[in-house]
């Protein structure tokens, strides 16, 4: 299909709206497409401020300048022609049947595959590990750090998940606040604060979370959810730009830039006829 060709309006359905969600939903909305995200009714994202699934609580969100906010599936259409991204909560996954979307993209990340199929839309793009392409999606967006973060692949997975958070600045698994009990969550800082290793930083009902780490408080859980131990609720970052809780990461967008080519390849023509890995130089 040539570019003369391609319909000025495409609907882009995006399940999740945390923060890699934010990333694809941003860069989609940049190019040009029409986007529509859903969510839980008590969304469980970390980077909050950068994050549309905060909208389920705040009514509202910008992100770099780009606004979205709750609404109701009949108010859709609405809010797009005003240039904001609609978020709908959407728990049972009724809105890909009513609106048939042109694309879906599964950006929950929740490691295994919901239930997304690819007879959703004319393109279905799963993000990160439990999706397969050519099986259950089109295409797969790697999500690791590295080399191949934001990869395309139209053939097999994505790389397997380790259990362990990528490396910022030399720390991995301690820069991650994890509740240590179940129970309500409290929050005792705000994202954006700087702290130090030994503060307390949240509480899970009496129960204390603290910082393992210097550094500046990336994101943190909304207060008052129910967590269970061992779930993430809050990031510190060792780097402290405070530049950081408010904008994109290098990895969200990185993800996003991989779903705008995704999309971009099908409305084109130019999707690779090759679908494996590149061959690699051996010595």
């Amino acid at each position: 299909m040539s570019f003369e060709k391609i319909p000025p309006k495409i609907l882009v359905l995006i399940k999740g709206a945390g923060e890699m969600a934010t990333g694809c939903a941003y860069r989609l909305w940049r190019a040009g497409f029409d986007v529509v995200m859903t969510e839980l009714p008590r969304p469980l994202c970390i980077r909050r401020t950068v994050s549309f699934a905060q909208a389920v609580y705040t009514g509202r969100l910008a992100v770099e300048g780009v606004r979205a906010v709750l609404v109701k599936a009949e108010e859709i259409t609405a809010v797009q022609a005003g240039g904001e991204i609609p978020v709908v909560i959407d728990p049972a996954g009724e809105l890909v049947r009513s609106l048939r979307p042109w694309c879906v993209v599964d950006a929950r990340l929740a490691k295994v595959n919901p239930g997304t199929s690819r007879d959703e839309a004319e393109l279905v793009i799963g993000l990160g590990p439990g999706f397969t392409a050519g099986e259950d999606v089109h295409v797969v967006i790697e999500t690791a750090r590295g080399h191949f973060l934001g990869r395309t692949i139209y053939a097999g997975a994505a790389l397997p998940n380790t259990g362990v958070p990528g490396e910022i600045a030399g720390r991995s698994g301690e820069r991650v606040l994890r509740a240590t009990g179940a129970g309500t969550f409290q929050p005792l800082v705000e994202i954006g604060a700087q702290v130090k290793a030994g503060q307390l930083v949240a509480r899970c009902d009496q129960k204390p979370v603290i910082a393992a780490i210097d550094g500046l408080v990336r994101g943190m859980l909304h207060p008052g959810l129910e967590v269970s131990p061992g779930l993430k609720v809050g990031d510190i970052d060792p780097r402290g730009d405070r530049d950081m809780c408010c904008t994109i990461s290098e990895k969200a967008r990185a993800v996003g830039g991989g779903v705008l080519e995704a999309v971009l390849a099908r409305l084109s023509g130019r999707e690779p006829v090759s679908t494996g890995l590149p061959v690699l130089f051996t010595s």
